[in-house]
């Protein structure tokens, strides 16, 4: 069996940046040279939250919508059924026997007019 020794790593040949760690990676001039990609990512964020708020929003209205939408289907259902029972014939009898107007118990006469030759 091999004795395995690890590798010591000398810090003096590390390069500065290495030797820093992960702040020396986030220097002033890095982050000067990609702001333009910052902006960009910093905008999609933006637009992404405008769009989840836009979402919400319309969604709001499609769910007002819809109750209203309930509300004046049942109305016209209770409107439509009262306008049925009101125009039955014994409903339209109530109605116009105040005026002193009746059904008349005579058959209708039937008016021709002769052909012209």
């Amino acid at each position: 069996m091999t004795k395995t020794t690890d590798p010591v790593i000398d810090e003096n040949n590390l390069p500065k940046s290495a030797s820093k760690g992960v702040s020396g990676f986030f220097t002033s001039k890095w982050i000067n040279s990609n702001l333009n990609f910052f902006l960009y990512i910093a905008l999609l964020i933006v637009g992404y939250i405008a769009y989840g708020h836009w979402t919400e929003k319309t969604l709001r209205k499609l769910s007002d919508t819809n109750k209203e939408l309930k509300d004046l289907q049942y109305e016209y259902k209770t409107v439509k059924s009262q306008v049925m029972n009101i125009s039955g014939e014994a409903e339209v009898l109530k109605a116009i026997a105040p005026l002193g107007l009746k059904i008349s118990n005579t058959v209708p006469k039937r008016l021709q007019v002769p052909e012209k030759k």
